[in-house]
């Protein structure tokens, strides 16, 4: 392959013209956002995530927001979910607790998120990611992988090309901006995703992976958390030369199987599939508390609530689950997760919420918690869910119950209909 660009791309007026010898600008309209790779039209997997999506959503509906800093999460007690651009110029970044964040930047403009208006963007942008390919793996409501090899007889155009359309559409129909990583495969795809964010669009060719990933830290690979990233460094592993180095009976020792994957990963070697029908893993609900809560009295309708909350997921999903979690963190942000599983599948919230008390019960020793969550995993087709046995007869009426109830939720309102530990909870407080 030769090692010269032959086309430069613009990416605002999409002009295609030689690039021999590279231009700095376009020469139709004078951008400087050019697309030259030598590899540009030889490689098919993309990885596509959205640039500070909830924040972007925001400011696009409210343009007095355009230049503000924008910390969309919950109240002081809570975390941030996500930070606009600005708001990370002053150090603010995802999974910050609030307070943090707001010490760091007292004049953010701070944003209750609205979930469902995400998932409708979310909607529309799948939607257009899919009448590139029906190869899309979506990781999240904001990013997913694409496989585009097949795809330039229909587009008339390489992946390169019909990537660069797609980012221009989304910014001009949907009112936010996307970032673009191409690549040999998903690994290398996702690192280049997030090189030039935002708006950027990123190439990484197969001549140059070893080149690129040679001096970057282990951490950049996938799955390897603080604690892996520790127990490699005591080991004198890192960078990723370092984990080339490294022989595979010395990986074996430190972090057992798990050594092979980083292994043929620090040569940029991922043989995974792009995969349309990437399982959902689980669906949950959660809380933060302006105050921390130590009593099952406060504690229990509040689940009760997070269960409901989890069925109506669930139900919308078209889902049900065979395990439970009941996630708790501490006064001192330590989090304890307890679970049961081998259950009958359910979507319903008495059956989670039933089990999620069992998981509840024992840790109410006095402790204050800060958060608490529900979950439900192993999922399984709703269809599969709910329909009881001769050991269990009370599973259909209980269905029958929520049905109704969930009648008439869609026609007044979520608090037309409450249980009656809720009203206890609410006349209390």
């Amino acid at each position: 392959m030769s090692t010269l660009a032959t086309r430069a791309l613009c990416r605002d007026c999409l002009t295609d013209t030689a690039a021999v010898p590279p231009p700095r600008r376009c020469a139709s309209c004078g951008s400087p956002r050019l697309i030259i790779h030598p590899e540009r039209d030889a490689l098919d997997i993309a990885h596509v995530d959205c640039d500070a999506f909830y924040a972007a959503i925001e400011k696009r509906d409210d343009p007095s927001l355009a230049v503000k800093p924008v910390i969309i999460g919950g109240g002081k007690r809570g975390v941030v979910s996500t930070a606009c651009y600005v708001a990370r110029t002053y150090g603010v970044r995802s999974a910050m607790p609030m307070f943090q964040a707001l010490r760091a930047c007292p004049d953010a403009v701070v944003i209750k998120p609205d979930m469902a208006k995400y998932a409708r963007v979310g909607r529309e942008i799948r939607q257009m990611m899919l009448e590139l390919t029906p190869l899309v793996e979506p990781l999240s409501i904001d990013e997913a992988f694409l496989d585009l090899s097949g795809t330039a007889r229909l587009h008339h155009a390489s992946p390169a090309v019909t990537l660069a359309r797609f980012a221009r559409r989304v910014e001009q129909e949907i009112g936010i901006t996307v970032s673009v990583g191409l690549s040999v495969n998903k690994f290398m795809a996702k690192i280049a995703s997030d090189l030039d964010k935002p708006r950027g669009f990123t190439i990484i060719g197969a001549a140059e992976v070893e080149s690129f990933l040679a001096d970057k830290p282990v951490s950049i690979i996938f799955g390897v958390g603080a604690a892996m990233v520790e127990k490699l460094q005591r080991a004198g592993i890192r960078r990723i030369s370092d984990l080339r180095a490294a022989s595979p009976a010395t990986l074996l020792a430190l972090i057992g199987r798990e050594g092979a994957r980083l292994k043929r990963l620090a040569h940029g070697l991922d043989d995974r599939r792009v995969s349309p029908d990437r399982e959902v893993k689980g669906l949950s609900a959660e809380t933060t508390f302006s105050e921390d809560v130590s009593s099952a009295e406060a504690l229990i309708p509040i689940l009760w609530r997070l269960s409901e909350k989890l069925s109506d997921r669930l139900k919308k999903a078209e889902f049900a689950g065979r395990s439970v979690t009941l996630k708790l963190k501490t006064a001192d942000f330590k989090l304890r997760s307890r679970s049961r599983s081998g259950l009958p599948p359910t979507q319903l919230a008495g059956r989670l919420f039933e089990v999620g008390r069992e998981l509840l019960l024992p840790e109410l020793t006095g402790t204050r918690f800060r958060l608490i969550g529900i979950g439900a995993a192993d999922l399984c087709p709703a269809a599969d869910a709910d329909h009881g046995d001769l050991a269990d007869q009370t599973v259909k009426r209980q269905a029958r119950m929520e049905r109704a109830v969930d009648d008439l939720r869609a026609r007044f309102g979520t608090d037309a209909v409450f249980k009656g530990i809720v009203f206890d909870h609410r006349r209390k407080h």
